[in-house]
């Protein structure tokens, strides 16, 4: 029998080879490619000496193909909790150097307790991922594992903050479980997700394409819309999250974090009344106004490459955290298309779901028309608009920079769609649609009639655009609050905020909701 001294030597044999991960060969290698190890990455991303460690000790129960003799350290993932910057957060972080960090059956059980853990805690989770794939020695085990997974992650979602962190590769069903998260982080250079890699889709398609292509930032960040943020290597990317985190509730029964700021609520912004161009056709910087009126001109933008006539990302007023959605009249006018509705949609119902207002600056033509995204479903995209105002409890406010058209007033945030707030600016258009639009359609028989159709054409136009081009008619019914002067636009809204700090749409008996599940979106 063995002695209490035999027994705590062999637990520190057992615990100090699991430490070492894939071996030092492994690690080398890790580091050569530019990436930190699970626990480098662990080490660094958790406030000092506050990481636990769970099921450091957990093992597989695999004996096909010769897997009773493979020796996978944690198998294969570290997870635990700690505190972030003062605040719990749970974490699972892939080691590539265990077997290329496979996810298999007990891989997957890890990564369900650890986000089951987040879920009955209240506490954020965090995924680091950096995989090889399915462990397919393990079959059937390793697909239904996969499966717990994406539930435990649906179970989550909504109740605590998730962010996924592409430190590695992330390919075929492994790329479902970032995917599933709130917020997703992209290396530059390691990250790479994907339903399949080239090698199957070569085999599959015959189409030859590198992985940078396939599955690298530019394909998710640019084109897709699937990752948020790009990171330069992976200390960046734990950053980032750090900033992410520090907007955002350890869970939907918590207002975000407020911290003290030394930037007066009440400053104003001179340099707003002579910022926009004369004309109304063209275009300035949005994010020069943002940037102008948020606290300390710090803002974190997020899906900053993708559907770029649109804006997202998270500032602070007076020390509260917001979210903001913005048109970018630099890039195209700042119009809506499908992928920018869709943008801005998931956008507000990440904040409505932790209580984190929104604020929008609006200055929209209107969504885009032709055939390309009517056929795309331009109708259907930009509901999801509609439907996020429409079902968000949080404060809504909305600033009227410039244009304000037909569906697009809507879609960027109108009283009727629920802002609590809304005021415009004197430079404001809002109407139903532009005067050369409305003067084409009202007047055609009487511009074609008549002995100067060019003259009478212009005529009706001014004629229009003085009537409704304005800020006035919409604040003469009362769907417009104020017209404010530039200058003031982060004064005003502090205030707005202020109001509405104990906003409770259950005190609205107006405004009442039924009882339902959920309003049916159009996905």
């Amino acid at each position: 029998m063995a002695t209490t001294r035999e027994l705590i030597e062999e637990y520190r044999k057992r615990r100090d080879k699991i430490l070492q991960m894939g071996g030092a060969e492994a690690v080398a290698q890790q580091h050569q490619r530019g990436k930190l190890t699970a626990r480098e990455r662990i080490d660094y991303f958790f406030d000092k000496g506050t990481f636990t460690e769970i099921g450091q000790f957990v093992r597989h129960r695999t004996t096909a193909f010769g897997m009773e003799k493979r020796d996978i350290p944690a198998e294969g993932v570290i997870t635990g909790y700690g505190r972030v910057n003062g605040r719990y957060v749970v974490a699972a972080a892939e080691d590539y150097t265990a077997m290329a960090g496979t996810f298999g059956e007990y891989h997957g059980i890890k990564f369900v307790r650890a986000i089951n853990l987040a879920k009955e805690q209240g506490w954020p989770f965090v995924g680091m991922n950096d995989s090889g794939g399915a462990r397919l020695q393990e079959g059937m085990d390793t697909m239904e594992s996969y499966f717990w997974l994406f539930r435990a992650q649906d179970m989550a979602s909504g109740i605590v903050p998730q962010i996924a962190l592409l430190m590695g590769p992330c390919l075929g069903g492994q790329a479902y479980h970032p995917i599933m998260q709130d917020f997703l982080i992209q290396t530059r250079k390691t990250g790479f997700m994907g339903i399949a890699g080239p090698a199957f889709v070569k085999t599959q398609l015959g189409e030859d394409i590198s992985l940078e292509e396939l599955c690298g930032w530019k394909a998710h960040a640019v084109k897709s819309g699937q990752t948020h943020i790009v990171a330069e290597d992976d200390k960046d990317a734990l950053d980032k999250a750090k900033e992410l985190l520090a907007f955002f509730p350890s869970n939907n029964r918590e207002k975000p974090p407020r911290i003290k700021t030394g930037d007066d609520p009440a400053r104003t912004s001179p340099e707003l009344n002579d910022l926009l161009p004369d004309r109304s056709t063209q275009p300035y910087d949005m994010r020069r106004i943002l940037k102008a009126v948020v606290d300390d001109g710090y803002f974190l933008e997020t899906l900053k490459d993708h559907a770029r006539t649109v804006i997202t990302g998270f500032a602070r007023f007076n020390g509260r955290p917001v979210g903001i959605w913005a048109n970018q009249p630099a890039w195209a006018s700042g119009v809506i298309d499908c992928d920018a509705a869709d943008k801005g949609a998931r956008f507000i119902r990440f904040c409505d779901l932790f209580n984190i207002p929104v604020v929008t600056f609006q200055d929209c033509p209107g969504y885009m028309i032709g055939s390309q995204q009517e056929w795309k479903g331009i109708l259907r995209h930009g509901a999801k608009l509609l439907y996020a105002w429409a079902c968000a409890t949080v404060p809504l406010i909305a600033i009227i920079i410039r244009k304000s058209y037909a569906g697009s007033h809507g879609g960027m945030l109108d009283k009727g769609m629920g802002a609590d707030f809304e005021f415009a600016w004197p430079t404001a258009e809002v109407s139903i649609v532009g005067a050369e639009t409305a003067a084409s359609v009202i007047f055609a028989r009487e511009i074609k009639e008549a002995p100067n159709p060019a003259e009478m054409r212009a005529k009706r136009i001014a004629e229009y655009r003085r009537l409704f081009e304005n800020p006035y008619c919409s604040a003469e019914r009362g769907y417009t609050d104020d017209v404010i002067m530039p200058a003031d636009t982060r004064k005003v809204i502090n205030q707005a905020l202020d109001v509405l700090e104990n906003k409770n749409e259950g005190n609205r008996a107006f405004n009442a909701r039924p009882w339902r599940k959920y309003a049916n979106i159009n996905l």
